[in-house]
């Protein structure tokens, strides 16, 4: 036998060591349930209400996507310069209102004044809803509206931000004052945001998974060491695919349902997708479409 096969048997002796060590000594550990996150059958999230259906974020978006018989709404929050948390995804404001500027530029009050329906037409192109009276709304206003609702909520404000900074304490405190603990999971790109959140909650919230918390337990699955992986999230919100490496197989779901963590995929607008996705083994639908996503995921 040549050194180089010599070599390569050490090597190979070498890793199944290390491998057997670390199996030995790590043992993975379920995530605790949360009561948010009990349901019995896969469920459908409006994303920002339904945001092909109305103005997004906007109480008409919410109010069809809960007549049509959605589990529950996948908002953003932001803080204004007054710092009330309102729901609102972008940082400018131009893209869906007839204002210019940041969110936290301007207060809650001068916000109201703000047309949430300004760019937007049905998907008809036959109803507009500009000068429709669609305001942009807190997060203590949906949580009293929609009490029987889930509500997924994304930190938007980036944790170096004074907003990012401020966001984490005041989204706890909102959430001590509605009581909705049991309702609600926060989430946010930002993994920071995420654990400065849980120094307030505790593990009393359900929590959902940042960027590198993903890219982790992907890492952990594509190789040889998933006993290595300890979650930190409850629950996954991810895209069907990251740069190249899918995520939507039916291997990388059981592996978090194994440790408990339902997955739920955004923005999926297509029924054949959000058939198979729900084939796979997800748990929950992200989407624009709640009308598609109600019949297509009827239960037998």
């Amino acid at each position: 036998m040549g050194k180089k096969s010599n070599v390569a048997l050490a090597i190979a002796a070498a890793a199944g060591a290390a491998w057997a060590s670390t199996k030995a000594l790590s043992k993975p550990q379920s995530r605790s349930s949360k009561e948010a996150l009990e349901y019995g059958h896969p469920i459908i999230l409006a994303h920002r209400g339904g945001s092909a259906l109305a103005p997004e974020c906007s109480l008409a978006a919410f109010e069809k996507a809960a007549k049509l018989g959605v589990h529950g709404f996948e908002i953003d929050l932001r803080l204004t310069k007054d710092e009330e948390i309102i729901v609102f995804h972008d940082e400018d404001l131009d893209r869906v209102t007839n204002f210019n500027g940041k969110v936290a530029d301007y207060s809650l009050a001068e916000l109201k004044k703000a047309d949430l329906g300004y760019h937007f037409t049905d998907l008809e192109g036959s109803y507009s809803y500009r000068d429709c009276g669609e305001q942009i709304i807190t997060l203590g206003d949906l949580l009293e509206l929609y009490p029987q609702m889930l509500i997924n909520m994304d930190i938007k404000d980036a944790p170096q931000t004074y907003e990012g900074s401020l966001m984490p304490s005041k989204l706890w405190r909102l959430l001590e004052e509605k009581q909705a603990f049991q309702r609600v999971v926060v989430t946010s790109f930002y993994d920071e945001q995420i654990d400065r959140f849980n120094l307030y909650a505790q593990n009393a919230v359900a929590l959902g998974a940042g960027e590198k918390e993903v890219k982790k337990a992907y890492t952990a699955y594509s190789s040889q060491f998933k006993h290595l992986y300890h979650p930190k999230a409850d629950v996954f919100q991810i895209p069907v695919k990251s740069n190249v490496f899918p995520l939507d197989t039916a291997g990388f779901i059981k592996f978090l349902t194994s440790l408990n963590i339902p997955v739920h995929y955004w923005t999926i607008n297509d029924p054949v997708v959000m058939k198979k996705l729900i084939q796979n083994g997800a748990k929950g639908i992200i989407t624009d479409r709640p009308d598609l996503a109600i019949d297509a995921l009827k239960l037998d």
